[in-house]
């Protein structure tokens, strides 16, 4: 059992990472969707890890339990104070020790080249500026360190990517606690200085009423 995680005060969270609706749906959600697949990927996403570990929008903690003993320790960093809170609550039952942190990826509270992994699932897609993101994963990771990665992206065919772009320009990130589906995320990854080493297209569907949705699952190192 690890120590009790440790969590900033939610009155920190500036109103723009408040999505209560969508924070509350989610965590609904997502855990009853985790056997279409989307639990093993994320198993596959965490397999071999080891060190010092920072988990970016870390949302509920789905992924704290399939972290390997191998971590010594992982900063999950989650700024919706709903989802943190459920966080908080999902570190405790980890079997490795785990600390929720009330920041963005914008400005990750540490200092240059401390973790030897980067983990972001599912948040790329949501953050303001995805570039500046990956330049803060870039300079906290040691070098040669990892950043795995689960992100969905814009579709390679033109009409589904058309449809991606017209939700992602009208309703979808209001709805959907600031998602952008039409977001290339794998050239973004390969244009922070990351080399990839593996990527992935994945098509998942979140239930037998929609459209699977295209994801990547990769693994890259910081250049």
């Amino acid at each position: 059992m690890s120590p009790a995680p440790q969590t900033a005060s939610p009155t920190a969270c500036p109103s723009a990472m408040r999505h209560p609706v969508f924070a509350r749906v989610w965590a609904y959600l997502s855990p009853r969707v985790e056997d279409r697949g989307i639990g093993e990927h994320r198993q596959r996403l965490l397999a071999g890890l080891s060190g010092r570990v920072v988990e970016l929008g870390a949302g509920n903690g789905l992924n704290f339990a399939r972290y390997p003993d191998t971590v010594t320790e992982v900063v999950a960093i989650e700024p919706e104070p709903y989802l943190r809170g459920l966080a908080v609550q999902a570190a405790q039952a980890a079997s490795v020790q785990i600390t929720v942190v009330d920041a963005t990826g914008e400005a990750i509270p540490s200092g240059d080249a401390r973790f030897d992994y980067a983990v972001v699932s599912l948040v790329l897609c949501s953050v303001a500026d995805p570039r500046l993101v990956l330049e803060e994963v870039r300079r906290v990771l040691k070098p040669g360190g990892g950043l795995r990665y689960y992100e969905h992206v814009l579709a390679l065919r033109r009409t589904p990517a058309a449809v991606q772009r017209f939700m992602d320009a009208t309703v979808w990130p209001r709805i959907a606690g600031g998602c952008h589906m039409s977001r290339d995320t794998g050239a973004l990854i390969r244009s922070a200085g990351f080399s990839v080493a593996h990527e992935q297209r994945i098509a998942v569907k979140m239930s037998s009423l929609e459209p699977a949705i295209p994801h990547i699952l990769g693994s890259a190192r910081r250049a």
